[in-house]
């Protein structure tokens, strides 16, 4: 029987002086040499899903022989969690300076040439633990610099200091409304299979703010270095985000189905000493580019005809927008379509939409995977 830990990292202070604390799990591995892994759940306020399936896993590896250290960051953003008006969440963004709590991470910009001709030296192993000790003590840097750092910042750096002590980092997400997809890079896009997700998004080995990119994008850059100067080894880091269906909704035997996904994962990295499958299911993928948005071209009220998960064909409905106010014309019921093949992913959670609001994201030129 393994058991967790129960630890908590101090992200931020309110201005009352209440302390902003993260509980942390960690199960500690019995091999020094198998990988170890960082997950973390509901960065956004709303997107409460990662946190059962947390909770499944950890159920799960109470049972198991875990072999590599497995640290679990659930409600990884308080101040996210709390920010409520009436009914909803409103947690996507620090109030403060209106960002989205996703892209607040550091990007190293390493100058990866002039780092690794200082350690060429050194074998891979610790070439690679170098490596690592550099991206932590950069991110503890950042948060200790004299002119301070945003309330975002320091959530976001905190978090992404413990991702970095990671070889595994596992981000969990939901959508507004949407079906289960999964961003994984285009250099492991092999990984993709072993997860219970039917949808991938393939993504470029580049940052772009959120926290799967923060933690592989220095780790596949040394590693592309590496190779031009005549040195070959794998991208030490791995990471992804998963999007486990809609916000506000907890289901905890589709937790389970996630967590199982995870399992087969760790299983095949090694992370755990059990033997566990991937589900016998199709999963499919599209890069990024193909992953187009629509935005409303009217104002209105909005009737969500297709369903995500599910392939829409051209001139298909995606959607029916009521104007009321401009009953008795032909602008008053506007049926939408989209003029090529795809796969609705998720839509917008509201109804009631403004011009210009992303009504849907899909993917386009599918493939299996």
């Amino acid at each position: 029987m393994s058991k967790a830990i129960r630890s908590a990292l101090i992200v931020g202070e309110l201005a009352a002086g209440q302390m902003l604390s993260v509980p942390l799990f960690t199960f500690k591995g019995t091999d020094s040499k198998a990988p170890t892994v960082y997950v973390q759940a509901n960065v956004h306020g709303a997107e409460v899903q990662g946190n059962a399936v947390i909770y499944q896993l950890m159920t799960l590896l109470e049972n198991c022989q875990v072999l590599g250290d497995i640290v679990f960051a659930p409600l990884a953003n308080p101040l996210g969690i709390n920010q409520k008006s009436g009914e909803f969440t409103l947690g996507r963004f620090d109030p403060i300076t209106g960002v989205n709590w996703n892209r607040e991470y550091l990007d190293h910009r390493v100058d990866v040439a002039a780092w690794y001709g200082e350690h060429q030296n050194l074998p891979d192993a610790q070439l690679i633990q170098a490596f690592k000790s550099m991206l932590v003590e950069a991110c503890q840097s950042k948060l200790q610099q004299p002119w301070g750092v945003t309330t975002g910042h320091r959530l976001a750096v905190s978090l992404q200091s413990l991702a970095h002590q990671a070889d595994i980092v596992l981000d969990l997400h939901t959508g507004p409304k949407s079906c289960k997809h999964l961003y994984c890079p285009e250099y492991d896009i092999d990984s993709a299979k072993f997860f219970s997700i039917p949808y991938s998004l393939i993504i470029p080995n580049s940052f772009g703010g959120a926290m799967d990119e923060a933690a592989f994008c220095p780790w596949w850059q040394l590693t592309e270095y590496a190779a031009s100067q005549g040195r070959y080894f794998d991208v030490p880091v791995a990471a992804f985000t998963l999007e486990l269906a809609s916000q506000e909704r907890i289901d905890m035997a589709d937790a389970l189905v996630d967590a199982k996904g995870i399992m087969a994962y760790l299983s095949h990295r090694g992370v755990i000493k059990e033997v566990v499958q991937p589900a016998e299911m199709a999963r499919y993928g599209c890069y990024l580019k193909d992953y187009k948005k629509f935005h409303a071209p009217q104002s209105g009220m909005v009737e969500y005809c297709a369903t995500v998960g599910q392939p829409l064909n051209s001139g298909q409905a995606l959607v029916n927008m009521l104007r009321l106010d401009l009953y008795g014309s032909d602008k008053a019921f506007t049926p939408l379509s989209l003029d090529k093949d795809c796969v609705p992913i998720l839509h917008f959670a509201s109804a009631s939409v403004h011009q210009g609001t992303e009504l849907y994201k899909v993917m386009t030129n599918v493939f299996e995977l």
